[in-house]
């Protein structure tokens, strides 16, 4: 029995963009455009409408800008979350660290090769989240001073820290520096099957849905340095 298409809704402003997205993942065998969105606002609609696997979200939208609708569909008083993949210009976005606080599951560049786009859809679709180690590099490089630790040594991140053990502690700085599971694991020389259960147990142990929001804690509770 074949497993249902991944069902994508695709929120874009630019119509020669938009018709591109859609062309790209209507030919994948495993996928099926059920919906498009110019602006964020229509993007929500649209979503609560159709009930998508995967909302591919621009940033910059008219209306509603990419981040409110992300915030909207997959933030914490969504009783459903969304997966959210945002499509960003830049490589570096100055939007893109509050989209993922907003709740995205990752974000991968506009002029990303196809293939990458593919995967990145499905990649989401599976409930993983896609960070690009490249830009999330840069991410903290040139945005240090926005995401200066928030938290003080007594603060909640900080308690929910203290709940990993020195091995997990280990994953979660590497996991911060956009390092892929099996690069973590060639770092410390552990297998990739063995990183991902530490992975799982971070989620778990720190109540995150996804990577994502362990590099936010991890910003915030100043695990991770800026530049």
């Amino acid at each position: 029995m074949q497993p249902s298409p991944i069902r994508v809704l695709v929120c874009e402003d630019q119509a020669l963009v938009r018709a591109g997205f859609v062309t790209i993942f209507s030919a994948q065998p495993d996928m099926d455009v059920v919906g498009q969105a110019a602006d964020g606002r229509a993007g929500i609609l649209r979503a609560e409408e159709l009930k998508p696997d995967v909302v591919v979200m621009d940033i910059r939208m008219p209306l509603l800008d990419g981040i409110e609708a992300t915030r909207h569909l997959a933030g914490p008083d969504s009783p459903s979350p969304a997966k959210i993949l945002i499509v960003t210009t830049f490589n570096v976005d100055e939007y893109v660290y509050d989209a993922l606080r907003a709740g995205a599951s990752g974000f991968i560049l506009k002029d990303a090769p196809p293939p990458e786009l593919i995967n990145a859809v499905r990649t989401v679709a599976r409930g993983e989240s896609l960070l690009a180690p490249a830009v999330t590099r840069t991410l903290i490089g040139r945005f240090a001073e926005r995401i200066r630790p928030t938290a003080t040594p007594s603060s909640p991140e900080h308690e929910r820290l203290k709940l990993l053990t020195p091995r997990e502690h280990e994953v979660l700085l590497l996991i911060s520096k956009g390092l892929s599971n099996a690069e973590i694991a060639a770092e410390l020389v552990l297998s990739p099957e063995t990183v991902k259960t530490y992975v799982s147990r971070i989620l778990t142990k720190l109540d995150l849905r996804d990577r994502v929001q362990a590099v936010v804690l991890a910003y915030q509770a100043g695990l991770v340095g800026g530049g």
